[in-house]
């Protein structure tokens, strides 16, 4: 009888570490929270204040026509500015589409975060300078780049972290699959961060997964899940800064679920009234991010009437000097197509750029 060698095929790590708790992991309003850093629960404050009056200007710039879409993150401010100020300088931010207050958190000119969506430009900021992926329109695509560039800098030495946003819809691309496999494969020092807003545009989580929770799915790779609340900005800055540490020090990567909402339509192009009840809009304002941080600051002596008009004017000088600038008209040069494109022009663009000057040469001598 022949005996066959198993070892290969026996489970490689013991999953119940990998598994994420029960319960989403939460900071304030709990015993935990009297020992939470109070410098960094203000710069959080002052940041949510800011994401807040920046998802109503940016949602009033599109519909005065000055941007041709604007995904709102109202109610998920706490997971955008978070993942922001866990990583370090050096780090890298991949985005997706919803996440301008996270890029925007990490440095980049609230004017240039925009101007993807604004449609004049491939994207609005230098990615080197800010070490922030353009806005990901097509959903997922960011993860492998995540993955691709955590490796590099794995394999050259650099202790840099790669942490790519999601949001719950993504995690239902092949990209997401591709990227976590090769993520824990390579021990690539990247974090994976799903915003879970419970809808795919009108798809409720419910009809893309039976799985427990989607921090479960961490397991079928053979990397930690973590389950958070996404609207304590606290709690989801302490796993992510957990999860940013342990990929610099060599143990891989971390899928972190952020439970959250999305309050406002998916862009100002959805009727979010056909899929859901305003009563459950309701019970997520009840859980505001900014609230429960402002009712927790305030609970510690630490946030008085002054300091949060103090914030709110904060807020509203970046939304005045956001209006100011997004309704001067830009300067657009047709030139400009071919720029940033590769490179190295190809054959193709060099004749097509060509073709370009000639026209606009002949409609000046016209």
């Amino acid at each position: 009888m022949t005996v066959l060698d198993t070892r290969a095929r026996r489970p490689r790590t013991d999953a119940a570490p990998l598994l994420p708790d029960p319960e989403p992991y939460r900071l304030l309003g709990t015993p935990a929270a009297a020992d939470l850093d109070p410098a960094l629960l203000d710069r959080l404050y002052g940041q949510l204040v800011r994401g807040r009056r920046y998802n109503r200007q940016a949602t009033a710039l599109t519909k005065q026509g000055r941007l041709a879409v604007y995904p709102s993150s109202t109610g998920q401010e706490a997971c955008e500015i978070a993942a922001a100020l866990a990583l370090r300088p050096r780090d890298w931010l991949f985005p997706s589409y919803r996440d301008t207050l996270a890029v925007v958190a990490r440095g980049v000119d609230p004017v240039e975060a925009l101007t993807l969506l604004r449609g004049d430009w491939h994207t609005g900021y230098d990615s080197r300078e800010h070490r922030v992926a353009p806005l990901s329109t097509p959903l997922a695509t960011q993860l492998p780049h995540a993955v691709g560039l955590a490796h590099a800098a794995r394999l050259s030495g650099d202790p840099v972290v790669a942490l790519a946003m999601v949001g719950d819809g993504g995690t239902s691309e092949g990209d997401f699959h591709e990227a976590l496999n090769f993520a824990a494969v390579w021990q690539a020092p990247v974090v994976f961060l799903v915003q879970n807003n419970g809808f795919a545009i009108s798809v409720p989580l419910d009809k893309q997964t039976a799985a427990p929770t989607l921090a479960h799915k961490a397991v079928g790779y053979g990397m930690p899940g973590r389950l958070v609340d996404g609207n304590d900005a606290a709690a989801v800055h302490q796993v992510l800064s957990e999860a940013v540490e342990r990929a610099r020090e060599g143990g891989g990567p971390t899928l972190v679920e952020a439970l959250t909402y999305r309050i406002d339509a998916h862009t100002n192009a959805d009727d979010a009234t056909r899929y859901r009840e305003e009563s459950e809009v309701a019970a997520w304002r009840e859980h505001d991010p900014v609230e429960l941080l402002e009712r927790e600051l305030t609970a510690r002596g630490l946030l008085d009437d002054a300091g949060r008009q103090r914030a709110l004017d904060d807020a509203e000088a970046m939304a005045a000097d956001l209006r100011t600038r997004m309704h001067e008209d830009p300067r657009l040069d047709p030139a400009e197509l071919f720029t940033h494109v590769y490179a190295e022009p190809t054959p193709q663009l060099r004749e097509q750029a060509a073709q370009l000057r000639a026209e606009r040469e002949a409609e000046r001598q016209s």
